[in-house]
């Protein structure tokens, strides 16, 4: 069964989110992902993980939001068959939105929108700090 382990969100500068969320729920900073479109500060409590994204440009963002845009990016379910929960999600009335296949430093993650336009992805793999 498909688990909800992993929210990302955008925000304006990662050090002070990152403090809040350190001070305020006690997450322990996992990983830390600096790339040419953007940096990524992964924070757990031990099963989930929670992401801060700064992205550089409007295009790395990776849509219409744009890299200003504050707020919930997207979430990701960890699933065991990527594959057919792909199939089902499209299925079900879900769009394929983009793919990252990771790597330095990056967690695979294949993303759809769901029928509303919420950006989510799934992950064979997972994110660090986040419970298989």
């Amino acid at each position: 069964m498909p688990k909800l382990r992993h929210i990302a969100i955008s925000v304006p500068e990662i050090e002070p989110a990152a403090k809040f969320y350190e001070t305020t729920f006690g997450m322990k900073r996992v990983n830390y992902a600096a790339t040419p479109y953007g940096d990524g500060l992964s924070l757990s409590d031990g099963e989930f993980n929670l992401t801060l994204l700064k992205f550089h440009t409007d295009d790395a963002a990776g849509d219409e939001r744009g890299k200003d845009f504050v707020g919930l990016h997207h979430m990701g379910f960890i699933v065991e068959d990527l594959e057919g929960m792909s199939k089902k999600i499209e299925d079900n009335g879900g769009t394929f939105h983009r793919e990252l296949k990771g790597g330095g430093g990056v967690d695979f993650e294949r993303k759809f929108r769901d029928p509303n336009g919420v950006v989510f992805d799934i992950s064979h793999k997972g994110w660090v700090g986040a419970k298989a």
